[in-house]
């Protein structure tokens, strides 16, 4: 009888790998990207140099705030293919209106010009984000669809309000704007990498400390359920493709200062490694699992395989080659994994 007990108790025990962040896939996406460090560390001398690394910091981080918000929409079992055109058009409204009020800028408060240049951009990206949210709650669209229509209509508006030639900073906020943009915190550490990391704690705590993060990951476990249960899904949906769209105008505004200008073909394909650094991470595209951590490691591994492939003087179209790679073995993993637990 004891080994029969003895047994049941066996049967029901779970180890410490097969669960919590250990049974993610982030954890194999982690471990993978841990060997992928050592190996290259090991071939190329250059690799872990004090500027290499401030390098792929600072080039992570440039689509990492994205692929948050890009994760948020994941997880609710939506997409976003607009992100990239986002980055373009909020970039280009910020730099537009900061040099239009460069005339005006000695009536306001010092710094009041980039004040109103960036709350602009940010609110075109929220405007976006309402358009798409409203589409794919409201109207019951394909968020593949409408997203894909919105990717056109906001890189043609980016286009349209420059003529295609981009759009500058100037004026007395200039050098103030390239610092909170492309400036480094004690001379160190980019300062892209900062936000990304206050969003990113910001963004963890929302997903597993409040209502709103339960009720994002219950529209993407099963929205019917949702709904019958209370959770607010057409509102939370419309906040989530608003916060996505504003983490990419965000994004968008930060790749400008560090440019020095807003082309009008910034962020072109952004969208693609975006969501690939997302489903690498360990965002299930079928909705209801996704967060923080997965997606700035998915987007650490991606310009990792970049930066290492210039190192080695590869050929970079390898790239887009090798990330595919990685994705198809990122979901066959999980796969495996699921399966086996099931």
């Amino acid at each position: 009888m004891a080994e029969t007990i003895s047994g049941f108790s066996n049967v029901g025990r779970v180890r410490f790998w097969q669960k919590g962040f250990l049974a993610s896939q982030s954890a194999y996406v982690l471990a993978a990207l841990i060997v992928l460090v050592v190996v290259m560390a090991f071939a190329s001398p250059n690799f872990l140099t004090p500027g290499n690394v401030s390098n792929i910091v600072r080039n992570f981080s440039f689509i990492a705030i994205a692929t948050l918000g890009v994760t948020l929409v994941i997880i609710t079992g939506g997409i976003d293919l607009s992100v990239g055109s986002t980055m373009a058009l909020s970039a280009t409204v910020t730099s537009l209106v900061l040099s239009g009020l460069a005339g005006a800028a000695v009536a306001l408060f010092p710094g009041g010009a980039l004040l109103l240049a960036i709350l602009a951009g940010l609110a075109t990206a929220a405007a976006v984000g309402f358009a798409n949210g409203f589409a794919v709650a409201k109207l019951k669209l394909s968020p593949f669809v409408t997203t894909l229509g919105t990717l056109s209509i906001v890189r043609g508006l980016a286009y349209v309000a420059t003529y295609g030639r981009g759009a500058y900073p100037t004026g007395p906020d200039k050098d103030l704007f390239l610092a909170l943009t492309a400036g480094r915190l004690f001379d160190l550490v980019p300062i892209s990498f900062v936000y990304l990391m206050i969003l990113a704690m910001a963004m963890y705590l929302a997903l597993h400390h409040t209502a709103w993060g339960r009720h994002v990951f219950a529209i993407g476990g099963n929205e019917a359920a949702g709904r019958l249960t209370g959770v607010p899904v057409d509102r939370v949906k419309i906040v989530v493709y608003m916060l996505c769209s504003l983490a990419a105008g965000f994004n968008g505004i930060i790749i400008s200062g560090w440019l020095g200008s807003a082309p009008a073909n910034l962020a072109t394909a952004y969208e693609l490694t975006i969501i690939a650094a997302a489903v690498i991470g360990g965002a299930n595209l079928a909705g209801g699992v996704g967060g923080a951590s997965g997606a700035i490691i998915g987007c650490v591994l991606i310009e990792v395989i970049r930066n290492g492939l210039v190192l080695a003087r590869v050929d970079p179209y390898w790239q887009q080659t090798l990330v595919g790679c990685i994705i198809v073995a990122a979901v066959l993993v999980d796969r495996l994994r699921s399966l086996r637990n099931g």
